[in-house]
């Protein structure tokens, strides 16, 4: 599982990178053409909200996955004392997780992709299915899929004794 983990890491990464250059691409030409060619390009303004969309989703799951990502740890440092009760709290925290991505990101995410592609929505610019660009969602939440059972994994392997 660690080697497949990996490969999700760089296929994010690389795509955080590749989404952030064409965001910044999109805003440095409308920029230019708006204000050096008087003549505002009209594709840049949509790619870019669609780019920050990707690039935000995309990112929340990398960001899942290294652990760098929002926590309140007031609970976990005032249990550090205790190694089973903190193992026990990051169990019910990435079962609240797991819940929260199935539910919310995979199953609603995919309902939301399903229901904008069927009622025909279309950007009004670029003229691109609204589902595409809504797919960030499940996406992003299949990959902080694999990063919690991960680490539900980690959390149930047993610690090795020192004895």
């Amino acid at each position: 599982m660690d080697s497949f983990v990996l490969k999700i890491d760089k296929i994010l990464s690389t795509l955080c990178v590749v989404i952030s250059i064409l965001l910044v691409g999109c805003v440095v030409w409308q920029v230019f053409s708006r204000f050096i060619l008087k003549a505002p390009s009209v594709y840049t303004d949509e790619l870019a909200r669609f780019s920050f969309i990707w690039v935000g989703l995309i990112g929340a799951a990398y960001a899942f996955g290294q652990k760098k990502h929002l926590a309140i740890d007031l609970l976990a440092t005032k249990l550090e004392s205790s190694p089973d009760k903190l193992k026990r709290l990051h169990f019910v925290v990435n079962l609240i997780s797991l819940c929260f991505i199935v539910l919310i990101m995979c199953y609603g995410g995919v309902k939301l992709v399903n229901d904008t592609i069927n009622a025909g929505q279309v950007s009004p610019v670029l003229g691109v299915q609204m589902g595409l660009i809504y797919s960030a969602i499940p996406l992003s939440g299949f990959f902080m899929l694999v990063y919690v059972i991960r680490d539900l994994f980690a959390i149930a392997k047993p610690v090795p004794s020192l004895h």
